[in-house]
């Protein structure tokens, strides 16, 4: 979930937004509250404590980020998979449960060569 952190009104959304969040999703979703607009710390309408109790509070992971400038938005991407792999190591996340949003595929053996062509037939010099 990400909110402006120069814009109360999209902070205060917060409890609506995470309750839709957790009736639509499984109950071990990874749940990231992103405050973007790090850069603009000027003009900044929420703290950066109250965003963090109110993360504390649900569960959720935190992060504040700049979209405009890259600042830590690579980071929540990382904290978001750390945790799903996480919950998958402690058994949390079932990856042979359809519900539970994460898909295993197996890889292909390294000696194996894939491409999107089809198979040519044997003698043919297409």
């Amino acid at each position: 979930m990400v909110y402006d952190i120069t814009r109360r009104s999209t902070y205060n959304h917060l409890s609506s937004w995470l309750t839709d969040a957790r009736n639509l999703t499984n109950p071990n979703t990874v749940i990231f509250l992103i405050g973007n607009k790090s850069d603009l710390d000027a003009q900044r309408d929420v703290t950066y404590e109250e965003a963090k109790q109110f993360a504390d509070e649900n569960g959720l992971l935190f992060l504040e980020c700049s979209a405009k400038t890259g600042d830590n938005v690579e980071d929540a991407f990382l904290d978001t998979a750390k945790k799903i792999y996480q919950n998958i190591q402690d058994g949390s996340l079932d990856l042979n449960a359809a519900e539970s949003g994460v898909q295993h595929k197996p890889t292909a053996p390294r000696n194996s060569v894939q491409t999107d062509q089809p198979p040519q037939k044997e003698g043919c010099a297409c």
